[in-house]
């Protein structure tokens, strides 16, 4: 088994980048992927490594939040010195096609397609003992690779797209961006296989982390909500009609009766993490594991504070922008969960406390069990807020609305249009839905992509620009311009081919 393993991760990594090193560098004690996948076991272990190659912070795990939350206007950072200031460059919106962050970005997810890929490419060539299980683990892999080409077409636009393993002589002919359209296409192919396939509505207790016919649904939903409202207009009636459907079969398939059932701090407690109806998908952690565990609460804690974990802290923590703050709602518990002012001198901020591990497993090393969330109910049941109003639904989404703010024992959408000061903050239904979206879900990595998807590029400038800018912090909201709406092409990829890796406009 471990023999197996370490062949796996050899392989796995083969296909990192479509970088001339690529094509010169061999491994010799490689194996070949088509030598590898021999048994039912070896389709099963090349799963596992994809979906392993989601925990990193270069992917969209936990610590991933560089790359969405730090390029939106709830968090980021004030130090614009460390590691040569690049971090600071997504949220400062000065980024350039050289920072190193976003090209290790850009790689890993393509490294985890290029293993999806593999196991796309070979699994028929096993004879399966449990018939059943082929079809799962397709499932599995086509939607973690819809997943991760949804984060790239919403990030850079146009992308390479490729879904077959390559051979190296092959890799030259596919460096190049395929447009947008195009990939949505293959994104809503892969999660149709899967909404077919023989996956469980909702995965078993010994099944958490894997991906369920509920979560290709809820994604499904999710990819035909933004390409009808960022792609083409001819096609927007038919996709949110689509979005409406998979987004209310996700619904349909959730265990719970209402959303208000399940506390709002149960859905981040580690000890109801595994057993909570909320959660559809998610990166599972394991507390106390130096290899496995969290490392979330650890990072965000504040210098002087200990509400999230029992590890000393001596920075700022998860630094939180005032202007979030400021978004929550009078009596907003969530609030109350989710963020705290530290009081330290050095720190005198607000970090973030949404994900907790105090306790005396994860201990002072800060090897916490907090999961990571990736697709829950309240994301669900918002989208189907947005898309019944697009429909003009207006009852409905209303009604989708005020569950998610009753959970919260925040008033009814109804009764708040009265309020002066909500009604002039949030004067349409449209700005209302996403104000609960960034409340309920902040520090969850969907706020750069709601505001991609409420706001078309010209509208998002002067969302931004109208930000106040001692809310923002030393990042600077004047730098964002039309640009910003996508991250460059990193250098070293347009380098390869600037006509068919053409940069983004602005950069």
């Amino acid at each position: 088994m471990i023999k197996k393993l370490i062949v796996l991760l050899v392989m796995a990594t083969a296909l990192t980048s479509c970088s001339d090193d690529f094509v010169l560098q061999t491994d010799p004690n490689s194996v070949a992927a088509s030598d590898y996948f021999r048994t039912e076991n070896d389709v099963l272990l090349a799963v596992n490594g994809v979906y392993q190659s989601l925990r990193s912070s270069n992917n969209i795990g936990e610590n991933s939040g560089l790359y969405t939350d730090e390029r939106s206007d709830d968090a980021g950072r004030n130090d614009n010195q460390s590691n040569a200031g690049e971090p600071f460059q997504f949220n400062d919106f000065s980024i350039l096609p050289s920072n190193t962050y976003l090209k290790s970005h850009w790689l890993s997810l393509y490294q985890t397609i290029a293993r999806c890929n593999q196991v796309t490419s070979n699994i028929d060539n096993v004879t399966f003992t449990t018939v059943a299980n082929k079809d799962i683990y397709n499932a599995e892999v086509k939607f973690v690779r819809a997943m991760i080409y949804f984060h790239l077409v919403r990030k850079w636009g146009d992308v390479p797209l490729v879904t077959k393993q390559l051979n190296s002589d092959e890799i030259v002919a596919n460096t190049f961006r395929e447009k947008k359209e195009k990939v949505y296409e293959q994104i809503v192919a892969d999660l149709k296989e899967a909404v077919a396939s023989g996956l469980p509505n909702q995965q078993p207790l010994t099944g958490k982390g894997r991906v369920s016919k509920a979560a290709a649904n809820a994604l499904l939903g999710q990819v035909y909500l933004t390409m009808a409202t960022t792609l083409d207009q001819a096609n927007r009636a038919s996709n949110l009609a689509n979005a409406k459907t998979y987004l209310t079969a996700a619904y349909n398939m959730k265990t719970f009766t209402t959303l208000k059932d399940i506390p709002y701090v149960d859905v981040f407690d580690i000890n109801k993490k595994s057993t909570n109806p909320e959660i559809i998908f998610q990166i599972v952690n394991k507390q106390g594991d130096i290899t496995y565990s969290s490392s979330i609460a650890a990072n965000n804690q504040a210098k002087g504070e200990t509400i999230n974990s029992l590890k000393p802290s001596s920075g700022v923590g998860g630094n939180v922008k005032l202007d979030l703050v400021k978004e929550y709602e009078t009596n907003d518990l969530r609030k109350d969960f989710s963020i705290k002012y530290a009081n330290d001198a050095s720190v005198k901020d607000w970090y973030i406390t949404k994900f907790r591990d105090a306790s005396a497993l994860a201990g002072a090393t800060g090897l916490g069990g907090n999961d990571w969330p990736i697709i829950r109910y309240a994301d669900v049941i918002l989208m189907l807020a947005e898309v019944s109003m697009y429909l003009g639904e207006e009852a409905n989404a209303i009604q989708y609305l005020n569950q998610v703010r009753e959970r919260a024992k925040m008033p009814t959408y109804e009764v708040m249009k009265n309020d002066a000061d909500y009604a002039k903050r949030y004067p349409t239904l449209k700005l209302a839905i996403l104000h609960e979206r960034r409340v309920e879900l902040a520090f969850e990595h969907h706020r750069w992509f709601d505001l991609l998807r409420f706001f078309t590029a010209t509208e998002l400038v002067s969302y931004i620009q109208s930000k106040a800018q001692a809310d923002y912090g030393t990042a600077k909201v004047s730098n964002f311009g039309l640009k910003d709406y996508l991250f460059p092409i990193p250098a070293d990829e347009y380098k390869l081919n600037p006509v068919k890796m053409y940069q983004n406009t602005g950069y």
